[in-house]
């Protein structure tokens, strides 16, 4: 049989191959530990809005929305539907395109904060109500401040250990019910500008039934959206506790 030569090439190929073989059989890769998709700051996570909250940023969502639904939005007021003034302020590219005339960085210069803050009764708005809280004005001025922007966040957790009506129940309620419960025109006779008047109803277990949007109960707020899960958890701890006056 004749012997088969390999030329210099193919000999040299051959170990190549070889060589290759066996490097790959030995490589070891780095195994990639998977993202927990609960962590909010998981980028992949459906339910994480891009950032977690920061104690120096207003975020329209979570705290200016809710005081435009609950002062300004009401029958005959600044709604889709009515439209006073050509101003509506159900949401933010409403507030943002119509008469608010909202300027980004300059509160003073925006006609929005200019009528929460009028002195003359007559101009200022909420029209033929109480005028908006220092707290909510605040919130407001400080938002156009920012930069008017629709920022979201999320917060890791909902801190319950030491609820209070001063410090944790009346700042929900003011941004949130104030502007149809209270004064003497209160929605429903429903007067929640004072403890006694929001104690009454928690009590007897209609707060918790309406902000729950439990069946049976009018939803609250009213034409807005829900409150958050953590200030529900909250309102439910001070009524459990007795809706005391602390």
């Amino acid at each position: 049989m004749p012997m088969v030569r390999f030329s210099g090439k193919l000999w040299k190929a051959g170990l190549m191959l070889m060589w290759l073989a066996v490097t790959i059989s030995c490589k070891h890769e780095i195994p990639v530990q998977p993202e927990n998709p609960a962590n909010p700051n998981n980028p992949n996570n459906p339910n994480n809005p891009g950032q977690l909250c920061d104690p120096n940023t207003v975020y329209f969502e979570r705290d200016v929305l809710p005081i435009l639904l609950s002062n300004c939005t009401m029958s005959g007021c600044h709604n889709a539907n009515d439209r006073e003034e050509g101003v509506v302020l159900d949401s933010y590219n409403s507030v943002m395109t119509s008469n608010a005339d909202v300027r980004p960085g300059d509160p003073e210069g925006s006609d929005l904060y200019e009528r929460i803050t009028e002195t003359d009764s007559r101009k200022r708005m909420p029209y033929n109500r109480p005028p908006l809280s220092a707290a909510n004005i605040e919130t407001i001025r400080k938002w156009i401040a920012q930069g008017a922007k629709n920022e979201t966040c999320s917060t890791v957790t909902c801190d319950s250990t030491n609820v209070t009506y001063s410090r944790t129940i009346f700042p929900i309620i003011q941004s949130n019910c104030l502007g149809c419960h209270s004064g003497a025109s209160a929605s429903g006779g429903l007067n929640y500008s004072t403890h006694a008047g929001l104690a009454a109803v928690a009590r007897n277990g209609r707060l918790v039934g309406a902000v729950s949007h439990k069946a049976g109960y009018k939803s609250m707020p009213q034409g807005g959206n829900k409150l958050s899960d953590c200030n529900i958890t909250l309102i439910k701890k001070w009524v459990r506790d007795g809706a005391l006056n602390n």
